[in-house]
This record gives C-alpha cells, sequence and structure tokens, in this order.
C-alpha cells in the first residue's frame, strides 16, 4: 500500500516537472516569436526610413537640379535681355543724333525704365513745371524732348517709351531707343527692378555713359510701410503717444531706403555689375527743391541734382554752382 502510494506520488511530480518544463518551454517559444516579431518590426522600420532617406535625397537632388536650371534659364534672360542686337554705326550714330535733336554744349538725359515707373512725373519734377504727359500705364510711345526751363542748367530732358509692353520688348529697348547717344541715363523704377534695367546698365557701360539708379515714388512707397507697421492716414495724432506718427515715419522711412538698396545691390550682384548707387526720390520733394522752396523730408533729391550737375560740369564745363 505505501509503495503504491509513494509510486503514484513519484508520478504526480514527474508530471508536474514535464508540465513546468511543456510551460517553458511554450513561453520560450512564445519569447522568441515575440523578439523575432520586433526584430521583423524594426526591420520594416528600417527599410520604410531607408526608402524614406532615398526619397529624400532623391527629392533633394530634383530640386538642386531644378534651381540649377532655374539659375541658368535667368542668366540666359539676363545675357538675351542685356545683348544689343547690333553696334550701331557712325551713319546710325548722327542719324539718332539728328533724331533727337542733339545740341553740343547743352547735357541730354535720357529717363528710361518700365512702362508706368513715373518717368514723366519726374522729368516734369526736374523742369519744376508739368510738361510731360504724365499718368498710369503707357502714356509715352514715342521719345520726347523738354528743354530745362532755366536758362542756366543747360539739361534737355527726354522722356523715353517704356519698356515692358507690347510695343517695346526687353531686349530691344537699349537700341531701339537709341540710347547711345545721350550724356547720361537715369533709369527710373518704381517697384521692380528688371532686366530692362540690367541692360540698359550694362550696354550704357559699353558706350562710356554714366547712369543713375533713381526709385521713384518714396512718399507713397514710405506711407504704404507705414501701413504695413500699423499707422492709418487718417487717425488723430494720439494724445497719450504724441510722437508715434513721427516715430512711425522714421521707422518706414529707414525699412524702404534698406529694401531699396537691397533690392538693386541682389540684382547688380546677379548680373556681375559692380555695385552702384540707387538714389531715392520723391516727385514733389524734387519739385520743392527745383522751385527754391528748400527740401521738405528729402531723401536723395539734392544729392541726384548735385550729382548730374557734376556730371554735366564734366562733360559740358557747366558750373555746379548752378543748384
Amino acid at each position: 500500500m505505501e509503495r503504491a502510494r509513494a509510486e503514484a506520488e513519484e508520478r504526480e511530480r514527474a508530471r508536474q516537472v514535464e508540465e513546468q518544463v511543456r510551460l517553458a518551454e511554450a513561453a520560450a517559444r512564445a519569447e522568441a516569436a515575440r523578439a523575432q516579431k520586433a526584430a521583423e518590426e524594426e526591420r520594416r522600420r528600417a527599410d520604410a526610413a531607408r526608402a524614406e532617406a532615398e526619397r529624400t535625397a532623391r527629392a533633394a537632388e530634383e530640386e538642386t537640379k531644378r534651381a540649377i536650371a532655374a539659375k541658368e534659364e535667368a542668366e540666359g534672360r539676363w545675357k538675351k535681355g542685356t545683348r544689343p542686337i547690333v553696334t550701331p554705326t557712325l551713319e546710325q550714330l548722327e542719324e539718332t543724333k539728328r533724331r533727337i535733336q542733339y545740341t553740343e554744349g547743352m547735357f541730354h538725359c535720357a529717363i528710361a525704365g518700365i512702362a508706368g515707373s513715373g518717368k514723366s512725373s519726374l522729368i516734369n519734377a526736374l523742369r519744376g513745371e508739368g510738361a510731360a504727359a504724365a499718368g498710369v500705364g503707357e502714356t509715352t510711345l514715342q521719345v520726347d524732348r523738354y528743354p530745362d526751363l532755366d536758362p542756366q542748367h543747360p539739361f534737355i530732358w527726354y522722356d523715353i517709351p517704356g519698356a515692358g509692353t507690347q510695343k517695346i520688348t526687353d531686349w530691344q529697348y537699349f537700341n531701339d531707343q537709341g540710347l547711345y547717344v545721350f550724356d547720361c541715363i537715369l533709369i527710373l523704377f518704381d517697384n521692380r527692378f528688371t532686366v530692362t534695367d540690367i541692360a540698359i546698365l550694362i550696354n550704357a557701360r559699353r558706350f562710356d555713359i554714366p547712369t543713375y539708379i533713381v526709385r521713384s515714388k518714396a512718399d507713397q512707397h514710405i506711407r504704404n510701410v507705414m501701413k504695413d507697421m500699423g499707422y492709418d492716414s487718417d487717425e488723430e495724432e494720439d494724445e497719450e503717444d504724441p510722437g508715434r506718427r513721427t516715430r512711425l515715419y522714421k521707422a518706414a522711412r529707414k525699412k524702404y531706403i534698406e529694401t531699396t538698396m537691397k533690392i538693386v545691390q541682389d540684382n547688380l550682384e546677379h548680373a556681375n555689375l559692380p555695385d552702384q548707387r540707387v538714389y531715392i526720390v520723391s516727385n514733389d520733394t524734387m519739385l520743392n527743391i527745383v522751385k527754391g522752396k528748400g527740401p521738405k523730408k528729402a531723401i536723395d533729391e539734392l544729392v541726384l541734382l548735385t550729382d548730374l550737375f557734376t556730371q554735366a560740369h564734366a562733360r559740358c564745363g557747366i558750373a555746379t554752382s548752378s543748384t
């Protein structure tokens, strides 16, 4: 009896050990399966990361190719825009001088640039009187000649048709308008400094013609910057902060000047041209100076006039004290 009970207990212990072994093996298999699944998941993540990295690299490569293509296209446009069609012959030079009534001893200033940049209005201001047709859009369709009203100022101002229209294409502008015969060229722009402006600069250098880069409508642009800074032109002066309007004006003026200089500098650098001063002017301020009323909120108006007279003196012996 005792022996039978001992054998039964031994069998039970053996069964329990066998069950423990079975459970241990099952746990080991489950752990192995979990580890394998984790490894497979890690491989999937690694493969996904590698695929994403490859996709990003391909996208970056494509973006680089597009950037290079865009740069080459832009450079091609610059070159096409600045290439004169032909170098004018002596006969063509003389014919162009006859056409614009070029007069020895006078200083012939061409105001050129994109249509709508304010060329006619600037000429009116420089002469001290409204004469050139001024308006919005393409108002000048031929070269117009305006002698200065002051006999002590032997300038002749020329209103050149605006480029960038169907009638005046960019790449033909310099030669078509005969800009190669003028004593100086004022390149006027309002918002954008364009391929045509660069073309004028490069071609003027070929003909040794002084150029002046001028940005017009300064007063309007500064007001727009002030509005962007939160100033309402219709609001009354703040009694609690009476200097707010003046501070905003100074800040907007500074920002506008810095932005303008950066625009021109970047475009000149892109075209491989040396840095050049940009004159920032308001036609109303220019008109007041020319009429002897004194500069009011002047930026570069007086400097531009002085530099023009200095150039005129160098070319024609005109006394700079006339300013």
